[in-house]
């Protein structure tokens, strides 16, 4: 059994794809019409040969209300990981990208939460050497 897809709710997937390609660095993998909306995948060239995150449309009214409750509680919707925290953080910020504060150390871990502009918490992680 393998993980080769995990996916975020996004309110819009045009925006949700710039946001994850331009922004953040991703390529777009699979883009599927699907009805009224896509299979729309991105995948990190420095990840995992295979791993996709899913732009998942919203399309669900209670996605909608679980989605703002894990914003407004501060809990992030998924994790992604970097060998240099600080310097992703500091170019992710030159680019406009809103941070809940700085990275910061957490035992096994530097971490710090950033927004994805698609309604989304995503917690940027280090791990320690």
């Amino acid at each position: 059994m393998q993980i080769r897809l995990a996916s975020v709710m996004v309110e819009n997937q045009e925006h949700a794809l710039r946001f994850y390609t331009t922004v953040l660095g991703f390529v777009k993998n699979k883009d599927i019409p699907m009805g009224p909306f896509r299979w729309l995948t991105v995948s990190s060239p420095e990840g995992a040969e295979g791993v996709e995150l899913v732009l998942e449309p919203m399309g669900f009214a209670p996605a909608q209300t679980y989605q703002k409750a894990l914003f407004a509680a501060g809990i992030p919707a998924t994790a992604f990981l970097t060998n240099d925290i600080h310097s992703e953080y500091q170019r992710l910020k030159a680019l406009g990208v809103k941070f809940r504060g700085e990275p910061k150390s957490m035992g096994p871990i530097t971490a710090v939460l950033f927004e994805d502009t698609c309604g989304n918490l995503i917690n940027l992680v280090q791990p320690s050497a």
